[in-house]
């Protein structure tokens, strides 16, 4: 049999995006309820100090029973759009990072999109506490290629929903919240070039305890098993020195590859993940002194793909980094994953 030609008669046409994109607007929410220290200590036999001292974390947030991630998704969003100066409907795409969304199908992205009335594309992504650097680079090259022209990208977490309170390596880490951004066309170059990777053989690092698939047969008869829920795990010492001393380099080759110096910078936004991590990424890049450098770890502990957009939100609010300037922004976390970038503040 011979195999046809083609027919040669037809050319696809190539849309046509922006020469650049940027962030037009930012918001973040964090739930109402707050958690301190005193009262994650008693169920993994801790204090205060010892949490201070490990993490830098005095309180998190944790959102109510009945608020999801969705929920706070759409307050975030609402403030990220007032901010762009659009409505809903001017939104192309909607790219959701988390982790905690409770269903496997259908995702929180469309959910979202149908809340807030826009009908274009809408996808979630799994990328961990690097989600939201990973989200802002793919609307980035949305907008530049032409599939979209604006972009949300958000944030979000309730990783109270999946946090063992009796483990000792993780229950006073995580707390719970919402970051928004706008992406859309730019004139001037905005948003640097993304450095992002992966280091699958440390998957075991930080991991949910479970596969859903394992508890199909075994669900109802291990309900008085109080390790049965698939709660996220990790080897905190392994994430440690991997943060410590990969992603120093990584947040570095981002700014090389932005063009520019560290002096350049207006701001450092990394991930929330442990005070002692940022102080160390600090001292090895060598950051100027007047270089403000998001903490909000302290007060949000740790939010996975929602902290670097809540803590943006918060700096920017009180005045702490310009409009304009240029921040440094990363994200690492499970898979182990990590993305960076360095953009123009909204």
């Amino acid at each position: 049999m011979t195999t046809p030609a083609p027919k040669l008669t037809g050319t696809i046409t190539a849309p046509s995006g922006a020469h650049f994109a940027r962030i037009m607007g930012v918001g973040g929410y964090r739930p109402e309820r707050v958690v301190p220290n005193s009262e994650i200590v008693d169920l993994i036999d801790s204090s205060d100090e010892w949490i201070r001292e490990r993490s830098g974390i005095i309180e998190r947030r944790f959102a109510a029973p009945e608020e999801s991630v969705v929920d706070m998704s759409e307050a975030a969003t609402r403030q990220a759009l007032e901010a762009a100066g659009l409505e809903a409907a001017q939104v192309d795409a909607v790219i959701m990072a988390t982790v905690t969304h409770p269903y496997q199908t259908p995702a929180a992205a469309p959910i979202l999109a149908d809340r807030l009335g826009i009908r274009g594309a809408a996808f979630d992504i799994s990328a961990a506490c690097a989600g939201y650097c990973h989200g802002i680079s793919l609307a980035s090259d949305m907008v530049r290629g032409g599939s979209a022209q604006h972009v949300l990208v958000v944030g979000v977490e309730k990783l109270s929903d999946f946090t063992d309170p009796r483990d000792r390596g993780t229950a006073f880490i995580f707390g719970d919240g919402a970051g928004a951004a706008i992406v859309g066309p730019s004139d001037t170059p905005a948003i640097g070039p993304t450095v992002w990777g992966s280091d699958g053989t440390q998957r075991d690092a930080i991991t949910q305890r479970q596969a859903w698939t394992d508890l199909r047969e075994s669900w109802q008869s291990a309900q008085a098993d109080k390790n049965v829920w698939p709660a996220i795990g990790m080897a905190g010492q392994t994430v440690f020195r991997w943060a410590v001393w990969g992603m120093a380099p990584v947040a570095q080759q981002a700014i090389d590859k932005a063009g520019i110096k560290a002096d350049d910078l207006d701001a450092f936004i990394p991930h929330q993940a442990n005070i002692r991590i940022i102080d160390a990424m600090v001292k090895q890049l060598k950051l100027p002194a007047d270089i403000p450098v998001a903490r909000d770890i302290v007060t949000t502990a740790n939010t996975s793909a929602a902290s670097i957009p809540i803590a943006t939100t918060r700096m920017l609010a009180e005045k702490e980094i310009p409009s304009g300037g240029l921040a440094l922004q990363i994200g690492f976390g499970a898979g182990l994953v990590y993305a960076a970038q360095v953009v123009v503040l909204p």
